[in-house]
């Protein structure tokens, strides 16, 4: 299966991408575990996913690179 990239994602810098993909999950972590760790929730959350996108793009180095570098930046926050 190949992954499609939309031009939205491949126009936002690593770090804005990281801090949209944690912010999505925020909202559902919140309500599961109210306001205790759901920053650190919601980053494992998207850890996940862009570990299961760096997968899908192995074989596109270009691609691949991007989420690797979203990955170090998702860890930052």
């Amino acid at each position: 299966m190949k992954l499609i990239l939309t031009k939205t994602t491949l126009t936002m810098t690593p770090k804005e991408k990281a801090k949209e993909l944690v912010y999505k999950f925020y909202p559902s972590v919140q309500w599961k575990l109210g306001q205790e760790d759901c920053l650190d929730r919601a980053k494992k959350c998207a850890l996940i996913a862009v570990d299961e996108i760096i997968q899908a793009t192995i074989d596109d180095w270009s691609h691949s690179e991007y989420w690797q570098e979203v990955k170090q930046e998702i860890e930052k926050l």
